[in-house]
């Protein structure tokens, strides 16, 4: 069995460049803790208040009245440290798909040790993340057939080449590595007996690829900063990277969010000092030496030196249309430009579409876009130009419970010339300079957000944050070096997800519940499972809460898992073990079939023997069901 300690230095190493063990360069203040609490609460009373918000706050009136959550019926697995992946009693954990299988009739077979950018691009790429199911016909709600669109996140060069290329990668490897990126698309099918099976000669499978042609759309298209030799327009780019997770719109696409991007260029340090490029690439981490990956050894776009504006091109929403091969997957830029972890899509009492999205780093923000235009059922060819026109939001969480949506719209407060921004495009394409600007709350790592779709209510990860000083302390981030995550609870005003103004609370402070600063809606404590590093999080029909992790082997000792719990009604807050993954694995992306049945689980980065017994192990997607055939959970 791999040593942990080497197993996580490799996922911090490839994943994110170590974002987590580097001191982080502080953004431009916000607020301090002392000018927003307006010395109405010592630091003493502090955390006694956050752990009794949940306690204190009130739900809004229109969630009054929702009925119970429908019961979790199964014996919680334990944590484990086994090579494999646990479920409950009576369930099954079906490998769907896994690193290499072949998605087409022409696609090769699987050889390790003769990795081929030719033949990668033909199969399912590597550690795999957000999963969304899109049942077939398109727009019924047929659970027995469907399209999976799964993220490839990043690549491992030495656990897919069995060596570590130590700064000198090959240009077959590189190129390797950028056809296993980016997403696939595969056509799935339920047989009579409940087990899911990959149709290989279905018309719609498709890789999209570090390489792929994507479109960059929205107010940002064809600015300067966009530009390249290889692409004077600023509206063309070669593929996608990092895509962590994700959403599903309405209108049958889906959202993949491109976030650790930073760590695929080098040189940033090559430009001039008054150069306004400068400034942004270092408030977002652009290296200023070499990149981690020394892709720029054989492809001059990600050098810096080379190409100032290629990082520019990274960092967005990215749609895609599963249902269409030939589609060209497009770059969002109304959506903004940061380290997307999710990207969730619901529709406005008045029928504007918002996404809500986290900017994955320490002391970053949460946001939203609200649409100009509304969705319009039926009309595909409108809904496919929501999302390049609306109004991008960041979060600022006050310490009495309520919140506030801050505009980013170049001319308004200071997004003006004198402060560096010439357009809504130089708003958008630094985002993060634009939002430190307006004092927003600085959060614990947000990730995933999703929307309850029982009570509207919407739910904010925060994985981890062990940099907060006990100075830095607030309300939204209650807890100080905050090693296990926690769960914020929103309620928009008026139940509108369009709304400006919102209410909130603290739903889950995470970790060992022996552990006095841990709380769990106020459940009793004996009652529930150890959690830590929530991440990726789904809603089934019930309007259950189910939480994947990535990170418990570092806070917790033991690998990650998944989770539900009720948000509502009597057992609101009793967190239970639903499954454990196997060795040096994060568990992300959980997707339900339309009819509940099946849970679908990415399983990334196992560094083990998982799951074929042999090496290297294999990222796959599970197909997790009930032998009975009953709805996944109860």
């Amino acid at each position: 069995m791999p040593d942990v300690r080497d197993a996580w230095l490799s996922v911090c190493r490839w994943k994110c460049d170590f974002a987590c063990a580097r001191p982080r360069r502080s953004p431009p203040s916000s607020p301090s803790f002392e000018q927003v609490l307006e010395e109405a609460l010592t630091r003493r009373d502090f955390l006694r208040w956050a752990l009794g918000a949940t306690l204190v706050l009130a739900a809004p009136a229109w969630l009054e009245g929702v009925a119970h959550a429908a019961p979790v019926g199964f014996t919680p697995v334990r944590l484990s440290r086994e090579d494999r992946v646990t479920v409950p009693g009576g369930y099954v954990a079906q490998v769907l798909v896994r690193w290499g299988d072949p998605l087409f009739p022409d696609a090769p077979p699987f050889e390790p040790g003769r990795l081929r950018p030719e033949a990668q691009a033909l199969q399912f790429g590597y550690n795999c993340d957000f999963v969304a199911f899109l049942p077939l016909p398109a727009g019924t709600p047929q659970a027995g057939a469907g399209l999976l669109w799964v993220n490839h996140e990043y690549t491992d060069p030495r656990r897919m080449f069995g060596h570590d290329p130590e700064g000198q990668p090959t240009r077959e490897n590189v190129d390797t590595e950028l056809a296993a990126h980016g997403g696939s698309v595969v056509e799935v099918r339920r047989g009579a007996d409940g087990s899911w099976s990959v149709l290989r000669s279905a018309p719609f499978n498709r890789r999209v690829t570090g390489e792929t042609l994507c479109l960059i759309t929205g107010p940002a298209a064809g600015h300067e900063w966009l530009r390249t030799r290889e692409d004077p327009t600023g509206t063309r780019v070669r593929g996608t990277l990092n895509n962590c997770a994700g959403g599903k719109t309405l209108w049958g696409t889906v959202l993949t969010c491109e976030e650790n991007f930073h760590a695929y260029f080098a040189n940033a340090g090559s430009l001039a000092p008054d150069d306004p490029r400068t400034r942004v690439h270092a408030r977002y981490g652009i290296p200023r030496g070499a990149s981690p990956r020394r892709w720029e050894i054989h492809h001059k776009r990600f050098d810096v030196s080379q190409e100032p504006n290629e990082p520019f091109r990274f960092g967005w929403v990215v749609e895609v249309d599963p249902s269409d091969p030939t589609s060209v997957p497009r770059k969002r830029t109304a959506l903004g430009r940061f380290r997307h972890e999710g990207a969730t899509v619901v529709v406005s009492r008045d029928g504007q579409v918002v996404v809500y999205s986290g900017d994955d780093d320490r002391f970053e923000y949460v946001y939203k876009f609200v649409s100009r235009e509304r969705y319009r059922p039926g009309d595909r060819s409108q809904n496919l130009t929501l999302l390049d026109e609306g109004t991008l939001f960041v979060a600022r969480f006050h310490p009495d419970g309520t919140g506030a949506w801050l505009p980013l719209v170049f001319g308004s407060g200071p997004l003006t010339p004198e402060n560096g921004f010439h357009s809504q495009a130089e708003v958008l394409l630094n985002t993060r300079g634009a939002a430190d600007s307006l004092g927003p709350t600085k959060m614990d790592r947000p990730e995933d957000i999703e929307a309850n779709p029982v009570t509207g209510a919407v739910y904010v990860v925060c994985t981890n944050n062990t940099q907060r000083t006990p100075e830095q302390v607030d309300a939204a981030n209650p807890r100080p070096r905050n090693r296990h995550g926690h769960v914020l609870e929103i309620f928009e005003e008026g139940g509108d997800h369009a709304a400006t103004q919102f209410r909130w609370r603290v739903f889950l402070l995470c970790g060992d519940p022996r552990e006095a600063d841990t709380d769990f809606a106020g459940f009793p404590k004996d009652w529930v499972s150890p959690i830590s590093c929530p991440d990726n999080v789904a809603f089934d029909q019930a309007g259950n809460l189910w939480i994947a992790t990535d990170g418990q082997a570092a806070t917790l000792g033991y690998n990650d898992a998944l989770y539900v719990t009720p948000v509502f009604g009597p057992e609101r807050g009793r967190v239970r073990q639903f499954l454990s993954g196997p060795v040096g694995c994060e568990v992300c992306g959980p997707e339900f079939s339309p009819d509940g049945r099946t849970l679908f689980c990415a399983i990334q980065h196992p560094t083990g023997r998982w799951p074929d017994g042999g090496l290297p192990p294999k990222p796959s997607v599970v197909a997790v069901r009930h032998r009975a055939g009953r709805v996944v959970g109860t």
